[in-house]
């Protein structure tokens, strides 16, 4: 696809994908039409004749979309019209696009086809979605948009193309136990038919599946040990199908997964049945995240993330591109942050510490949680509902520790920050992507004489926040400045 000026179209089948997502959008109606469609024997025919009005009306609409959509790529943008009543054209200039999407689901590949996504800073909805164009159209325009318009031929194996990290199977397998997906999509699940079914509905049900397991445990009069163990048994084959059933969950989201970089742009492929390729240039990367919780240290892995100032709905869907490696070592992991960050020390040599007065108001939610929960405890089953104090010790516990791993370190390209004990994280951030600081005091702040200054990036928006807390009131007004001078004789690069 070299630019030119003829305006093109999308694929013949796209109307057909476009009427697929509408019906996805109004399928509770659709059925819900039906159903009372159904119960009513004596009038039927009225809610079929309102359905099909429906179907109609989906598929005449996605088709004069088809038909109403041109776009046109030329030398250093993308010109897009589209709508059937009201007429939209946009300009996009490829220098604008931070983040290229290339999705594929069980469809899409056996028709050949894919959905392009190309999403700038706005980030709350794609500047332009394509759905559908051929698969070799697809590649060839987000080749285009990497090059800046650049008309030279494509060919199969880019030379320039650098593979950063792959997950092989045995990787795939680790991260389905550390991740337990699982035991998400069953919390989903189960909530989703709760809100489905009436609550009484759902209530007797539990009762009675409750109750007829008692009455067949009763007749097997087993001992208490025996019994115990049954229950242990019971508890560990569970865990061991929400294991597999996690690796699974793995294996289709990940399968295939590959890092890759050409011409300053991170690409990554992953999926078995659903292929999702994102890329995203390097410079629009705003942060950076490390995590490492203690499954993650008892399989010495750990996962790098990052922030792009777009992303917006793709955030909810899971094609935005956030995990650079979603399990790795830490030796890979570091090696990935040195080389994407070029010149930046990391891990760094020396990491500054924070305020350890005050630490226990980390406790403060715990405890008038725990205290809430011991008083009603307390008057309605006596000294046995004063069991959730016990939780106050590994509260405190956990909050001394949190502080006291807490840190910070600055050097001339970049700002990192440390967090967390039980669940570790390190936040990077380079110095040219600040645009804001804010310096921030509580009472209790006043009491012990610290603060807490944010540092706000153009899109960094993960979890968690760019903050430093706990700091000497003192020093971090001395970081504050120190900042402030390294953002006023800094270009933003966005």
């Amino acid at each position: 696809m070299p630019a030119t000026s003829q305006e093109q179209r999308l694929h013949p089948w796209s109307w057909l994908f476009e009427l697929l997502q509408q019906l996805q959008q109004f399928l509770l109606p659709l059925v819900a039409l039906l159903f009372f469609g159904s119960r009513r024997q004596d009038s039927e025919w009225p809610f079929h004749l309102v359905t099909l009005a429906m179907i109609v009306a989906l598929a005449a609409t996605a088709l004069l979309q088809y038909l109403t959509y041109r776009y046109r790529i030329g030398g250093d943008a993308l010109t897009v019209r589209s709508g059937i009543l009201e007429r939209t054209r946009r300009e996009i200039p490829f220098a604008r696009i931070h983040n290229v999407v290339v999705h594929q689901n069980l469809l899409h590949r056996l028709f050949g086809v894919a959905e392009l996504r190309l999403e700038s800073a706005a980030g709350d909805k794609p500047e332009a979605r394509m759905r559908v164009l051929r698969l070799e159209q697809a590649l060839e325009l987000e080749r285009l948009i990497r090059q800046g318009g650049s008309t030279t031929p494509a060919t199969a194996e880019n030379p320039q193309s650098v593979a950063l990290l792959e997950l092989p199977l045995s990787e795939l397998v680790r991260l389905g136990l550390i991740s337990n997906r699982a035991l998400v999509v069953a919390a989903a699940a189960l909530g989703a038919l709760w809100q489905m079914f009436p609550r009484e509905v759902a209530e007797d049900f539990v009762r009675e599946q409750g109750r007829q397991a008692f009455g067949y445990a009763s007749q097997l009069q087993l001992g208490t040990f025996p019994l115990l163990g049954t229950i242990a048994l019971l508890l560990l084959l569970a865990l061991l199908l929400m294991w597999l059933l996690s690796i699974a969950l793995a294996i289709v989201q990940y399968h295939g997964f590959r890092l890759g970089e050409a011409e300053r742009r991170l690409t990554v492929e992953r999926g078995l049945f659903t292929r999702l390729r994102s890329s995203v240039a390097r410079r629009r990367i705003q942060a950076w995240t490390l995590r490492e919780g203690v499954l993650h240290r008892l399989f010495r892995r750990r996962q790098l993330r990052v922030d792009i100032a777009s992303g917006g709905a793709q955030e909810q869907d899971g094609r935005a591109l956030k995990e650079l490696a979603p399990l790795a070592t830490p030796a890979a992991c570091d090696d990935l942050l040195r080389h994407l960050l070029p010149g930046a020390q990391w891990p760094p040599p020396q990491w500054q510490a924070v305020s350890m007065r005050g630490w226990w108001r980390l406790c403060l939610p715990a405890l008038f949680v725990v205290g809430t929960a011991a008083t009603l405890g307390w008057r309605e089953f006596g000294a046995w509902g004063l069991l959730p104090l016990l939780w106050l010790p590994w509260s405190a516990l956990k909050a001394h520790r949190q502080v006291a791993r807490m840190g910070y370190s600055i050097d001339p390209r970049r700002v990192a920050i440390r967090g967390g004990w039980w669940n570790r994280w390190w936040r990077v951030a380079e110095l040219d992507k600040l645009q804001a600081l804010r310096l921030d005091r509580s009472p209790l702040d006043h009491h012990f004489g610290t603060a807490t200054l944010t540092l706000d990036t153009a899109g960094a928006s993960g979890s968690p926040p760019l903050r430093l807390r706990f700091l000497d009131e003192a020093r971090a007004r001395e970081l504050m400045e120190q900042l402030g001078r390294e953002m006023a004789r800094r270009r933003l690069r966005w």
